[in-house]
């Protein structure tokens, strides 16, 4: 009798060290210039949220992002994209484990980490992670990559006789810096034997990017109107000055926001009106507050 299949999708426990944040601006939807990616610190931009039933565990899948001035204050398109974070690192050895021969595996240099990353490489924490190759020359080779299927700290014992794909065999061992990763898919098919899948080189250049999330990118669009203010031009509270002619503009909160100089510009001959001109003023007058001008 089938059970069928179990299982859920649940939002991940994702740290902000975990995060990788990039964006690109472009000052139109026209513009077609080489696209400039640049970072962002997760740790200034990215909140998580507290679950209400417990203050101190975070609400999974659940994050507030915040757009600096600094970086996102000129009006145009802004491309974001959030994304697992990646740790480039160098393959030390593909090796086998000593009292394993059959098991093959990469190791890595945790000391060759950056230090805010190190953390990642210790026993078991590299589980689930997609390790990407790159060439000689630093591009990645399209679509080919492997997952860690486990990791512990390692070291090198003696050369395997016979071996020619590792260059030594690793015992595990916690007091060293380097950590052997079993990778899949890394043994050969059943049905080609002789088919052994590639896992890297010693000394080539890989990715090392976490699962927890899928990249997402965003497109926020910064504009010098929203619905808001333009409502304040046809809802809110106006007032006109008719000794010199000073046009003032409020928000829903009374707070003066846009202030016009209102005048006529006459014939010099005739003195016949031709055209009255609202000008905007570029210093505020606070004289022109709206509770002072009600409240006689």
């Amino acid at each position: 009798m089938a059970t069928g299949n179990y299982g859920t999708v649940r939002p991940a426990d994702v740290s902000v060290d975990d995060v990788e944040i990039l964006y690109a601006y472009s000052p139109s939807r026209e513009t077609l210039n080489t696209v400039e990616l640049e970072f962002l610190d997760p740790t200034q931009v990215l909140l998580p949220a507290n679950d209400p039933n417990s203050t101190t565990e975070v609400l999974g899948g659940m994050y507030t992002l915040k757009l600096p001035t600094a970086q996102f204050g000129n009006k145009g398109y802004y491309s974001i994209i959030i994304r697992p974070k990646q740790i480039r690192t160098t393959i030390v050895d593909c090796g086998v484990l000593v009292d394993m021969p059959d098991v093959k595996g990469l190791v890595f240099d945790i000391s060759q980490v950056p230090s805010t990353d190190q953390n990642k490489f210790e026993n078991g924490s590299l589980v689930g992670y997609r390790v990407e190759y790159l060439e000689t020359d630093g591009s990645k080779i399209p679509n080919l990559y492997r997952i860690i299927t486990s990791n512990n700290r390692a070291l090198p014992i003696s050369q395997p006789a016979g071996n020619n794909n590792a260059t030594q065999a690793w015992s595990f061992n916690d007091n060293t810096t380097t950590t052997f990763c079993t990778l899949t898919p890394s043994s050969a098919p059943f049905v080609k034997p002789n088919a052994v899948p590639f896992i890297g080189n010693p000394l080539q250049d890989v990715i090392i990017t976490n699962t927890y999330f899928d990249p997402v990118m965003l497109e926020v669009e910064m504009v010098e109107y929203d619905d808001e203010t333009l409502a304040y031009a046809l809802y809110s509270n106006q007032t006109k000055s008719l000794e010199d002619g000073v046009y003032t503009i409020y928000n829903f909160g009374n707070e003066i926001y846009k202030q016009y100089n209102i005048f006529e510009v006459k014939d010099q001959f005739t003195g016949k009106p031709l055209y009255e001109v609202r000008e905007q003023k570029s210093i505020i007058d606070p004289t022109k507050d709206f509770d002072d001008i009600t409240n006689f």
